[in-house]
Formats: C-alpha cells, structure tokens, sequence
C-alpha cells in the first residue's frame, strides 16, 4: 500500500512564501494538484522520479518550485509571492505514468491534503 503525508500548509499573506512536503513510500513520479471551494482538483506541478523534469501549470509558472529528495522519499513545493487565487487544500499524488501527467485521473494514490490559505 503506497502512503503519502503532506505537510507545510498554512496562512500566509499576499507575497509570502510557504513550502510544501510531500513523503512518499514510493519513487514514482510526484504530482501536486489543489482544490479551492467549489472548484475541481486541478493541476499544479509535477516532477519525474529521477527529479531532473518538472512541469507547471502556467498561473504558479516564475513562483513555485518542485523538487524531490531522493534520500528522503521526499518532495517539496516551494510556493513563493503567493495570491489569494492560490488558497485551497494541496494535495500530493503518485502516478505510473513514466512520463508524468496533469490529469489527476492518472494518479493513483493521493495524500490528505493540506490547507493553504492566502489573505491580506
């Protein structure tokens, strides 16, 4: 059974910074995806399993920053000059997918998710 923690969301203002963990008990292909209110998971990031490729969906593009840690079974998201559009719960997901996926349908298992909440 593949397990997934998420951790490192919060409040933040606008402009600010949070980082999001994501631990993993496999090396597969990482994605976050987030879920406002009333609104459908969609995509966010994702890296590949040797942590070399990341892709982003282009609102976070020049603000956010995946990244893996091999050693830790570990997967970060840097969020940096963070906007209110940003709130909502972050969720991590792993995939089979070699070459990765921005379809949550593609991902297989997926963490709890943590609130990310973005004010003034």
């Amino acid at each position: 059974q593949v397990q997934i923690l998420e951790s490192g969301g919060g409040l933040a203002q606008i402009g600010g910074s949070l980082r999001l963990s994501c631990e993993a008990s496999v090396q597969y292909v990482l994605g976050w995806f987030r879920q406002a209110p009333g609104k459908e998971r969609e995509f966010v990031s994702f890296i590949s399993e040797s942590g070399m490729t990341a892709y982003y969906t282009d609102s976070v593009k020049g603000r956010f920053t995946i990244s893996r840690d091999r050693a830790q079974n570990t997967v970060y998201l840097q969020m940096n000059n963070l906007k209110a559009e940003d709130t909502a719960v972050y969720y991590c997901g792993v995939t089979w997918s070699i070459l990765g996926s921005r379809s949550r349908d593609d991902y297989a298992y997926w963490g709890q998710g943590t609130q990310v909440t973005v004010s003034s």
